[in-house]
This record gives structure tokens, C-alpha cells and sequence, in this order.
């Protein structure tokens, strides 16, 4: 499941070098987490909505056929938090 959602997260965005992918496990149930960056946000979420329920179908259908349930979370780019403790460091 992770290398499906990769490739076509991979193939959507500007910075696919930059994807990050964590995948949680249940017995029935398949939490996958999808990091990009800021930027690409968009592009993943599309216009309403569209691309990102769209991947969440695609990974619905593959997961029924295993007798899974996927879930696919979009997580934020904690970049701003990096960026400050750097800056700080920096000064001292």
C-alpha cells in the first residue's frame, strides 16, 4: 500500500524527493500517513477535494480486495518549527 500511494503522490507533486509516507498497522485497519511539502499541499487536496478523495477511493478499493480498511491522513509539514530552532541556534 505504501509504494501504490508513493508512486502517485510522487508523480502529483513539485518536490517528490521530499514525500514522506508513514504507514500505521491494525489487524483490520490501515492508518497511512502522507507527508509533503508546504507547497504541494495543494496539488495533493486538488480543487475541492478532488485528487485526494480520488486516492482514498483508489486505496479503498485495493484495501477491500486484502480485506483491509485504509485510512489516509495528510499530515503537516513541521518545517516552521525546524526553521525556528535553527534560526535560535544561529543567533547564540
Amino acid at each position: 500500500m505504501k509504494e501504490f500511494v508513493e508512486y502517485i503522490v510522487k508523480n502529483l507533486v513539485d518536490n517528490p524527493d521530499k514525500v514522506r509516507i508513514n504507514e500505521i498497522g491494525g489487524t483490520h485497519t490501515l492508518i497511512i500517513e502522507l507527508g509533503v511539502e508546504k507547497s504541494d499541499i495543494g496539488k495533493i487536496i486538488g480543487k475541492k477535494g478532488k485528487t485526494i478523495n480520488a486516492i482514498r477511493t483508489l486505496l479503498m478499493s485495493v484495501a477491500s480486495r486484502n480485506g483491509l480498511r485504509v485510512n489516509l491522513e495528510i499530515i503537516e509539514d513541521e518545517e516552521a518549527e525546524t526553521k525556528t530552532e535553527t534560526d535560535s541556534s544561529e543567533q547564540e
